[in-house]
């Protein structure tokens, strides 16, 4: 995919200075997800393995609201009329959105504003880093409507985020975590104005980038895998990654940059 000339049709898209901003915009409905656009969403994220020209992912939504979840009529509708193999299909469909955010080398920032529920909870709990606001309002509804928490890898990465207590009260419960408990828990790095968020969030990403690029894609990977390695498998596999660092010419940049008592200038290699 060429994302320089990328246009969806199912989300917003701007590309500048190697920042991608994606922005859910159906705000008439609070930017809820459909079929169509958990696919394409899905399809990007995964398509950001292979390129070099995006390094780093800003997703919000438009007109004061982040996303509301799974639309009513288009898709909790029609989900109450299909067949198990077809349900299947939506959930995993889903949950690859999930994995793709994962798997992308690109850090993923959320700029979380008003209602975020649902599937839009789980892709903001997805990303990698989330700034919210005094009026972000985060559930995960799952409950409300007769279904478990356990949608789009909620019950394997909300309790690593804010706590196993935390989450089972979410979960069982289906009422907002507010921003002050968000932040104070963990789910939200920081809170912003509403009218600063996506500047707070742009400025973090300029920060980000101007780093070593290649040696932040190993960092999300191995925060990744080592969820689920032992001790003596997580320091082999960032034995292994480390030194496939050093062979950069990042490390050797920075390293003359030192001797030269200089900042090092970073460009991704």
């Amino acid at each position: 995919m060429n994302f320089k000339s990328f246009a969806p049709k199912h989300f917003l898209w701007n590309l500048d200075n190697g920042i991608a901003t994606v922005a859910l915009n159906r705000p008439e409905k609070k930017n809820p997800l459909t079929f169509e656009s958990y696919a394409e969403l899905r399809d990007m994220f995964r398509d950001l393995v292979y390129t070099e020209d995006v390094r780093a992912v800003i997703i919000t939504g438009a007109g004061g609201n982040f996303c509301s979840g799974g639309d009513v009529h288009e898709i909790i509708g029609p989900l109450t009329k299909m067949s198990m193999k077809e349900l299947l299909v939506f959930t995993r469909m889903t949950c690859d959105l999930v994995k793709a955010i994962k798997m992308c080398p690109q850090p993923v920032i959320a700029a979380v504003d008003g209602v975020c529920v649902g599937g839009g909870a789980a892709v903001a709990m997805a990303s990698d880093i989330r700034l919210g606001t005094p009026h972000a309002k985060v559930a995960f509804l799952f409950a409300r409507v007769g279904l478990a928490g356990c949608d789009m890898g909620a019950c394997a990465l909300l309790p690593r985020i804010i706590g196993h207590g935390r989450a089972s009260e979410l979960f069982l419960t289906g009422r907002v975590m507010t921003p002050e408990e968000a932040e104070k828990w963990g789910f939200f790095n920081a809170l912003h104005t509403s009218d600063g968020l996506m500047a707070e969030a742009q400025k973090l990403a300029e920060r980000i980038i101007a780093g070593p690029v290649f040696a932040h894609g190993i960092t999300k990977t191995m925060l990744n895998q080592e969820w689920n390695m032992g001790i003596e498998q997580a320091l082999e596999s960032e034995s292994q990654a480390q030194a496939l660092c050093m062979q950069t010419k990042d490390f050797e940049r920075a390293y003359n940059a030192f001797v030269a008592k200089e900042t090092p200038v970073f460009q991704g290699d």
